[in-house]
């Protein structure tokens, strides 16, 4: 239903066309028209003409104005303010605190070899997946093979004479020193053996965790030397994290356990999480806390160094009152204020009054109330700006009138 605001308004448009139509063709009848004016090509006659119409618009828009001011006064449907509504309903509230953070991962290292020698025989290449203690590369062992070898066939002629001198001794034949001397003979062959042994050993370079060989340093036949020369680049990707240093002041909120949310811009990821690590330690320098979140990586998108951002859920609330936070007006004493709408019985109006808000935590575009609202207020969300209290006040349709 159209307003009778909106058809005085029509009234005046109408008002002033009529007014300039009769101007126009007055002046067509007596004087000449602007078109002949302006073909004339006198400068003075049309600046003459333009500022005879300028007067004349001018007096015909006070004379409107009069009339809108007298509509303003007689039209008492024009006095409601028009608003637009919400029923306040309690809800979960949850704060989240930022703090940025970089994606690391425990399994991340620089293979370096055990032995010194020619590297003879490289059996991976980058981007290779490997499993623990598969072989990575071999070192020239520099004829310790052979020296193995002949360690063994000593320890083999070793353990038969002590077995034999132990048989002896066991029937009370022979002496107690040859029996000794063939037993500690044996255990000294065995144990240089098992020395000799792991010395090979180390000349084989072998996984130390399942992962990917991210880069090949070293190439075929360099010589390598144990610290100095690195080989490979190991990396896990399967058990990555986010670890972040966060302030002093947030240590009684946040927890092992304490729900995360990870965001990983550069690959528009976001990974919901929990705290599964925190520090025991004050950083003096910075004053903050160390904590790690795990990440999932199913399809190997995360990588070592990316930056993070993680929302840490420091503050909930199961039944909140939250309401936008635009709503919220300050007075003149510093208040926070809402209108809330009262209707009136039957009618399409009601009353608005002002109510003083405390304000709790602020997250995204809503803020918490914590006084001054309830479950079921109806509040005024939409032509509070320039409302008074007690004011009253007309709902807006979807159209924008009564």
């Amino acid at each position: 239903m159209k307003t009778n605001h909106t058809s005085h308004k029509m009234k005046n448009y109408f008002l002033l066309a009529g007014l300039l139509s009769i101007f126009i063709s007055c002046g067509t009848s007596e004087e000449k028209s602007v078109d002949e004016i302006i073909q004339s090509n006198d400068l003075s006659e049309i600046r003459a003409k333009k500022n005879e119409l300028s007067n004349t618009l001018s007096e015909v828009s006070k004379e409107i104005a009069k009339l809108d001011e007298a509509i303003q006064e007689l039209d008492t449907s024009n006095k409601f303010a028009l608003v637009a509504l919400d029923t306040i309903k309690s809800q979960l509230f949850k704060h989240y605190a930022e703090v940025q953070g970089n994606v690391a991962t425990d399994e991340n290292i620089i293979i370096y070899p055990e032995y010194s020698g020619i590297l003879t025989r490289v059996t991976v290449k980058e981007g290779d997946k490997v499993t623990k203690g598969q072989t990575l590369a071999v070192i020239d062992d520099g004829g310790l093979s052979s020296q193995l070898a002949q360690l063994e066939a000593q320890a083999r002629l070793a353990k038969t004479t002590y077995e034999r001198q132990e048989r002896l001794w066991n029937q009370n034949i022979g002496s107690e020193i040859q029996y000794l001397e063939a037993k500690t003979n044996y255990e000294a062959l065995e144990s240089s053996v098992q020395q000799l042994k792991s010395q090979i050993a180390k000349t084989v370079v072998r996984a130390p965790f399942s992962g990917v060989i991210d880069d090949v340093l070293s190439e075929q036949g360099e010589v390598v030397n144990p610290g100095q020369n690195q080989l490979f680049r190991l990396i896990n990707l399967d058990k990555m994290y986010v670890e972040a240093e966060v302030p002093e002041n947030y240590l009684g909120k946040v927890k092992k356990g304490t729900e995360v949310k990870v965001n990983l811009s550069s690959i528009a990821k976001e990974f919901k999480g929990e705290v599964s690590q925190v520090s025991n330690n004050i950083n003096p320098n910075n004053r903050t806390f160390r904590i790690k979140v795990a990440l999932p990586n199913e399809k190997g998108l995360v990588k070592p160094n990316q930056i993070a951002t993680i929302k840490l859920n420091d503050y909930t609330s199961e039944t909140a009152v939250v309401i936008p936070e635009n709503i919220i007006q300050k007075n003149a004493m510093g208040e926070s204020i809402v209108y809330v709408y009262t209707p009136k019985e039957g009618e399409n109006t009601g009353i608005a009054k002002k109510s003083v808000v405390e304000t709790g935590y602020i997250y995204k575009d809503s803020i918490e109330v914590k006084t001054g609202l309830n479950s079921g207020d109806i509040l005024i969300t939409d032509g509070a700006k320039n409302l008074r209290d007690g004011q009253e006040v007309r709902i807006k349709t979807s159209g924008g009138n009564e």
